[in-house]
């Protein structure tokens, strides 16, 4: 019994470690959103994306929305054939390989106007620059609940509160 209970903590505890690790970015801030204000090219290019990462697009349905596209359809703005479309106004993409990933705004003109993100996937199981957000919306998107830069800490804070309640059930 005593056996069986420290695999369960050692599992537990392994799995609250390894979600922490993942960063999740809002596209656009801290100045903005998927909106026009930002210059996607910048703010890509100041992160860190790695594997497990998540990035949450914040919009106003109405007004824009998220398609993901080939690298063809990105620089043509093309929305003619999306991998994905995503369109809640709070949708989490969950960066599960690495690579490059396309992504425009599908309204007419948006994606022109400068509403396309292009996100370079590096392999790892940390980022290191972490920003807000959590939870799943649909198979991708979720509302994103803002947090501090601390999200790994608290995360980890919490999972280790999870993990002592366990061990207390157990006990």
């Amino acid at each position: 019994m005593a056996a069986m209970r420290t695999i369960l903590l050692a599992v537990a505890a392994m799995t609250v470690l390894s979600t922490a690790s993942a960063a999740i970015y809002n596209v656009g801030e801290p100045g903005g959103a998927w909106d026009f204000s930002t210059n996607y090219d910048t703010w890509a290019s100041s992160r860190n994306f790695q594997t497990s990462d998540r990035i949450v697009f914040k919009y106003s349905p109405q007004a824009h929305d998220v398609l993901e596209v080939s690298k063809a359809d990105y620089d043509s703005c093309s929305t003619a054939s999306p991998v994905t479309t995503l369109n809640f106004g709070n949708d989490v993409v969950t960066l599960t390989a690495t690579g490059t990933r396309y992504f425009i705004c599908g309204f007419p003109g948006h994606c022109a106007g400068g509403m396309k993100v292009k996100i370079d996937v590096m392999p790892g199981s940390s980022s290191s620059s972490p920003a807000p957000a959590s939870s799943p919306n649909a198979s991708n998107a979720a509302p994103p609940t803002p947090v501090s830069a601390a999200t790994n800490v608290e995360a980890m804070g919490f999972g280790l509160a999870v993990l002592l309640a366990i061990a207390g059930l157990m006990a």
